[in-house]
């Protein structure tokens, strides 16, 4: 026991010094600190939508039994149209009571409100259209959104990753021999990983059907990334 707490004390005591000693080189060494960025932008190709059942009905089992005709349906239709089984998720039956609500009296109970959601990834987005239209003959009345996508996503984040590091890169060079320096390589590197891709997003509430039918301007989907370096200066 008391060996390791030795252990752990020197470890302590250690530590500190090595943090130290790295940031006093940091401090007695010139550097050259630079940020890369890079935005890439590619045109959507696939587009995820969801989409969603919500009616009332004057006792829960009814309400459940025409929200799942109305997602049941919808579903066939899909698979009916080539959408594969897998691009399809249908959520949870959400069923909550709906109450009257009269001055000086009680809540009066008026009936149930069942709502279903599907998530549907549309990989042709000239299929995007006839399936929104599909959705709204049969029962599904809202479109909550829809997000616009790139296949490509894994190579552009490549590509924009390393778009981010040639542009740290010249920065440096064109900094130093601004200032008369020289680079003597790389003292570290500072790198979180991107979040979401910014896709190009649609929403709209209760669309009525003939709104459906109108042509989108899918605009472009974003990619960005950064990178942050410190560059060593000759003596």
């Amino acid at each position: 026991m008391k060996k390791s707490l030795l252990n752990l004390a020197l470890i302590g005591a250690l530590l500190p010094a090595t943090l130290m000693s790295h940031s006093v080189l940091a401090q007695d060494r010139p550097l050259l600190e630079t940020t890369g960025v890079s935005q890439i932008q590619v045109e959507p190709d696939m587009a995820e939508i969801n989409v969603e059942v919500s009616l009332s009905e004057s006792d829960a089992k009814a309400a459940k039994a025409a929200s799942d005709k109305a997602v049941a349906a919808f579903i066939e239709r899909l698979l009916k149209a080539g959408v594969a089984k897998e691009s399809i998720a249908a959520a949870n039956l959400n069923l909550q009571p709906e109450y009257v609500y009269l001055k000086d009296k009680a809540p009066e109970l008026k009936g149930y409100r069942a709502s279903r959601s599907v998530t549907v990834l549309v990989k042709q987005l000239d299929q995007l259209n006839p399936i929104l239209d599909s959705a709204l003959i049969g029962g599904i009345n809202k479109v909550n959104q829809i997000n616009l996508k790139s296949s490509k996503e894994a190579e552009m984040r490549k590509q924009a990753r390393q778009a981010a590091i040639e542009d740290a890169k010249q920065k440096a060079s064109e900094l130093a021999a601004g200032f008369g320096e020289k680079l003597d390589g790389v003292w570290s590197i500072r790198y979180f990983d991107q979040g979401p891709v910014r896709p190009v997003m649609y929403k709209a509430a209760m669309m009525a059907e003939g709104a459906i039918n109108q042509s989108y301007e899918y605009g472009q989907v974003t990619f960005s990334d950064r990178v942050e370096v410190s560059y060593k200066l000759r003596d």
